[in-house]
């Protein structure tokens, strides 16, 4: 043994990776205009709040911010356009919304594990905070299958596997090609746009960034929420007097 490298273990790349790694480097050949953005959400957590007072409903605060983009998306559908062919866009009226849910995988006798999926919240733009919430919650309830990679979709696992066994240059003539040309296709597929988020180790006194790196046309990380320090002056009006 070369007491340099020292031990190690050789283990076989896992073939459904191959998917991610190709979404991956076609976004890469996309045109990004990254935009890191700091706001304030004092307003938004102080509703959130007061609805669970009223109702006794804990919302997520992930469900409002979908809401906020969805909203602001359909009402600036050319944000979420997709070309077809060179002469062409499609903007589609509907925003649906593609984000990452975490799942519990396993049962009583084995701990449970954590995978996340992804899953498209259809009509974003249609639906109150409570029913996007209620919907995300409800798609961590789904019935699992192994080997399933997203959530509500009903795709076939063993074509998925398959596919995700071939080589890269079948992967990108059979999909990939066609989800970069086919708006429609990508639509059914995606979704319109994408909102994912990030943990900080900072335990909500520091701040979290993240640039996403995709196919979607729009794309949202959502940091942690940090407490700030806010100097506020008071204006005072002074009369002057005279005796």
């Amino acid at each position: 043994m070369d007491n340099a490298i020292g031990s190690y273990q050789k283990i076989t790349f896992p073939a459904f990776r191959n998917p991610t790694l190709d979404t991956l480097e076609l976004g890469r050949k996309k045109h990004h205009i990254p935009v890191l953005l700091d706001m304030d959400v004092t307003v938004a957590l102080q509703s959130i709040r007061d609805w669970k007072a009223h109702t006794g409903e804990k919302l997520s605060f992930t469900a409002w911010a979908m809401k906020c983009i969805a909203q602001a998306v359909s009402e600036h559908t050319h944000i979420q356009a997709m070309r077809k062919g060179t002469k062409s866009l499609i903007l589609f009226n509907d925003v649906d919304i593609s984000v990452i849910v975490e799942r519990s995988v396993g049962d009583r006798k084995k701990p449970l594990e954590t995978l996340p999926m992804p899953y498209i919240v259809r009509k974003a733009n249609e639906k109150s905070v409570s029913e996007i919430h209620h919907e995300i919650r409800a798609a961590q309830a789904l019935a699992f299958t192994p080997g399933e990679v997203q959530l509500g979709a009903h795709q076939n696992v063993r074509l998925i596997r398959a596919f995700a066994s071939l080589p890269k240059f079948l992967r990108n003539l059979l999909v990939w090609r066609r989800l970069t040309r086919d708006p429609f296709f990508a639509k059914r597929t995606m979704g319109t746009l994408v909102v994912t988020s990030v943990v900080s180790s900072a335990h909500g006194n520091g701040y979290s960034w993240a640039i996403p790196m995709g196919i979607h046309p729009v794309a949202f990380a959502l940091g942690n929420i940090a407490k700030n320090q806010v100097l506020s002056v008071r204006r005072s009006r002074f009369e002057n007097t005279s005796a």
